[in-house]
């Protein structure tokens, strides 16, 4: 494994942009209640986002991209890079820009950013991903603001269509944020959703994230989750199609899917490969659903109808809930069903549930 970047090195490597860094928007810093209710941490493929409980009783979430760009350590580019106010660091004699700067410089200059984790998982084959997300989760979640703090952070449950080791995954989270003085906990992404969004449901429901690497389903009754699995299709699914059937990187399929436009009404053939293969995701993962529940042994009885709550960034989408509520309108599901909707916070939706379940130690 290649050696992490030393504090002496992100230091030095972001003297004039230290902007971006500024310890005043830390969430480490941000609060200062008597009663520390722990903190959240969406670990996702394509974000990476936390939650914590500000003095007046609100919440803060600080999100970035769970990305990296390797740039040659010449005078040339370093100049560009403090030009620009582009903040890096220097591992392995490259200079690497880190988060949302990185899918910026990536599509300027035509290349693929690189990715810390892949379909929901770290990335096995890429040796620079642990000390870059373990950067990146520095950055948005800060240091704990009392010893052995709790940090709920989320994980994806086991795939029904792809072999996953989500053990170790989980096991390597769990010892970063120990290591950086949390109590860390893991807990399912989709159940997340569901302390987040249907706390007036009695925490009864189901909850979807729709995440770049995978889609998480969770059926929760009283807060007890009854079923959960994941799909290994996301966001990043629909951009390599994309960029397959037209001919481009992914980062532009992205970008064109991020460019705010409504699958319900593309305008091209670019946004009409998007709405397809959103389209097929969703009744993907609506049919997988129905099939989980028709053949579970040990699913309860709901005696009102329940709410879908969806969520993550890949829910974002121009059009997203009206598309899936014409797709979930074409199965016959088998219990009753009062909503479906999509979160007010839909990025930020599954930080939110690490903070509450941190809060109250679920």
């Amino acid at each position: 494994m290649t050696n992490e970047p030393t504090n002496e090195e992100f230091q030095d490597a972001a003297v004039g942009t230290s902007s971006d860094f500024d310890s005043s928007t830390s969430p480490s810093t941000s609060a200062s209640t008597d009663k520390m209710l722990g903190k959240g941490l969406d670990v996702g493929t394509a974000n990476l986002a936390s939650a914590i409980q500000t003095s007046d009783g609100g919440v803060e979430v600080v999100v970035e991209r769970n990305a990296f760009l390797d740039i040659k350590a010449d005078v040339y580019s370093k100049n560009m890079l403090t030009k620009l106010k582009v903040p890096y660091v220097v591992h392995n004699g490259q200079m690497v820009v880190i988060g949302q700067s990185a899918f910026e410089l990536a599509n300027i200059f035509s290349r693929e950013t690189r990715r810390p984790m892949k379909d929901g998982l770290i990335s096995p084959q890429d040796a620079d991903a642990l000390p870059m997300i373990k950067l990146i989760i520095e950055k948005v979640l800060g240091g704990p603001q009392e010893p052995n703090e709790n940090c709920y952070f989320s994980v994806p449950a086991e795939s029904i269509d792809a072999d996953n080791n989500v053990v170790y995954h989980q096991g390597l989270f769990e010892g970063m944020l120990r290591k950086m003085g949390y109590n860390a906990k893991a807990i399912n992404e989709a159940h997340a959703v569901i302390f987040s969004e249907l706390a007036e449901q009695d925490f009864t429901g189901i909850g979807l994230s729709f995440g770049g690497g995978m889609v998480n389903a969770c059926v929760a009754y009283k807060t007890i989750p009854c079923l959960s699995f994941s799909v290994a299709r996301g966001g990043d699914w629909i951009d390599t199609n994309v960029a397959k059937v037209l001919g481009i990187k992914s980062s532009k399929a992205t970008h064109i899917k991020e460019s705010g436009i409504d699958i319900r009404d593309p305008k091209s053939r670019e946004e009409e490969a998007v709405a397809i293969y959103y389209r097929n995701l969703i009744h993907y993962i609506m049919e997988n659903l129905k099939l989980r529940f028709e053949t579970g042994n040990d699913m309860p009885t709901f005696p009102d109808p329940v709410d879908i709550v969806c969520a993550g960034g890949t829910s974002l989408v121009g059009g997203f809930i009206e598309v899936f509520r014409d797709e979930f309108a074409k199965i016959d599901f088998p219990i009753p069903v009062r909503e479906v909707r999509r979160a007010e916070e839909a990025l930020n939706s599954v930080a939110k549930g690490c903070l509450v379940a941190a809060a109250i130690g679920e």
